[in-house]
């Protein structure tokens, strides 16, 4: 039964993405919807970037502090580990899983709301591509933005273990920032922007597909809010898993 549902869910999804894909009957107002769309998921979203990762970079850096204090460990290897965590995994799957709750949530709601006002179907009724009009900008728009917030969370990461480094005496600055410095390896930041792209679509459009399908008043809505949320975070930790298999093998 399960296993069924799912599959009919799946094929469902897979329908709605064939609609929302198909070209915009007018692309200036694609564009526009597109701006706008990325100022609501994206800018909107820069300051709790910014506060949760100062504050797990920090948190990183003293747990590796004290996990790995050994004679037998160069000093460095604290802000080594730290950067490896942070550009492996917290900078794109754990920033994505928070960002699943604020973005993802607002996409459901938004969309379910419009549909349970009956204003989806009066798009409908004029002839428009209710999917694409309504969906295809919030998708390109956090897919475009993602990498903008990758790249901050890294940086202001790498910021929060830095002060650490300065305001206590756990660990010297001078090899906290060599350990950030040391063997770096490039391809681990181009690891995480690649994930986080699928990641944002993902967030993207099983959001909306949950908000689209709404049927019923308001508490329906927070529902189809709560399913969005559950099924991007779920995808994200298998895609997660997959993706790590093929890009880091």
């Amino acid at each position: 039964m399960l296993i069924s549902s799912s599959l009919a869910t799946f094929g469902r999804y897979c329908l709605f993405m064939k609609r929302v894909f198909s070209l915009p009957d007018r692309w200036g107002v694609f564009g526009k919807r597109t701006i706008a769309e990325v100022g609501k998921l994206g800018l909107d979203s820069i300051p709790l970037v910014i506060i949760i990762s100062i504050f797990i970079g920090a948190v990183i850096a003293i747990q590796m502090q004290l996990n790995v204090s050994s004679p037998m460990m160069p000093a460095y290897s604290v802000g080594l580990a730290t950067r490896e965590i942070i550009l492996l995994e917290f900078s794109n799957s754990i920033l994505c899983l928070i960002l699943a709750g604020k973005v993802g949530s607002n996409i459901a709601s938004e969309i379910g709301t419009m549909r349970v006002t009956e204003q989806i179907d009066a798009l409908e009724i004029m002839g428009v591509n209710s999917a694409n009009y309504l969906v295809l900008p919030k998708v390109v728009a956090f897919v475009l933005f993602m990498p903008v917030l990758v790249i901050l969370c890294m940086g202001t990461s790498f910021f929060g273990g830095y002060m650490v480094a300065v305001l206590t005496d756990l660990i010297s600055v001078s090899k906290f920032v060599y350990g950030l410095q040391a063997m770096f390896q490039e391809w681990y930041v181009w690891y995480g922007l690649i994930k986080s792209l699928v990641f944002a679509f993902i967030v993207a459009s099983v959001s909306s597909f949950y908000g689209y399908y709404v049927k019923g008043g308001a508490l329906d809505v927070g529902k189809a809010s709560t399913n969005g949320v559950v099924a991007s975070s779920i995808l994200i930790l298998l895609f997660d898993v997959i993706l790590t298999k093929i890009l880091l093998q």
